[in-house]
């Protein structure tokens, strides 16, 4: 049984339009109706989330504000610098600081990063395009989070059950979004 339940969010669609820097770009139109379709999946799919760590960029943040305001209870969240252009490394950082009291926490993130998490935590491919979600049960606890130590139970834009995530796995050649 799990202990703990990860949910990876990257980003929805960002506008290159502009001439802002990397952290401040904001939504493109497609990402501000991307984002709240991420929030009614979870709404509808996650009893309750305990905490969102997002980070402090201006699309990942206006991507949270977007999908929790789906929520019926939008849980307590953190904006962490740290999340900004995260490595794996950096990422499963994050992740094993978590107060073990939380059950359920969402990372909202940034590509190449939050994809390489993924596929770390479940040993196997997980695409992550815009507005993607990840569920990822952890068999351990927060501090004991690493290489194949969670199961996939739904990913995508809008994320499939289990079984679809693993007949996608096993295609090979599937492009990555």
């Amino acid at each position: 049984m799990a202990e703990h339940t990860l949910i990876l969010l990257r980003h929805a669609k960002s506008d290159w339009s502009g001439h802002e820097d990397d952290h401040d770009r904001p939504l493109a139109n497609r990402g501000r109706r991307q984002a709240p379709e991420a929030g009614r999946w979870l709404a509808a799919n996650v009893d309750s989330i305990d905490l969102a760590v997002v980070s402090t960029a201006k699309r990942a943040t206006s991507t949270w504000d977007l999908a929790s305001d789906e929520l019926d209870e939008p849980p307590k969240t953190r904006h962490d610098n740290d999340a900004y252009a995260a490595s794996v490394d950096e990422l499963l950082d994050i992740v094993r600081s978590l107060d073990e009291a939380l059950n359920t926490v969402v990372l909202v993130g940034h590509n190449p990063g939050i994809e390489d998490l993924a596929e770390a935590l479940t040993n196997g491919r997980v695409p992550m395009p815009t507005s993607a979600l990840a569920v990822i049960e952890l068999n351990s606890t927060w501090d004991g989070a690493g290489p194949a130590r969670g199961l996939l139970r739904a990913a995508g834009r809008p994320p499939t059950s289990l079984r679809q995530c693993i007949a996608e796995r096993q295609r090979p050649g599937q492009p990555s979004g």
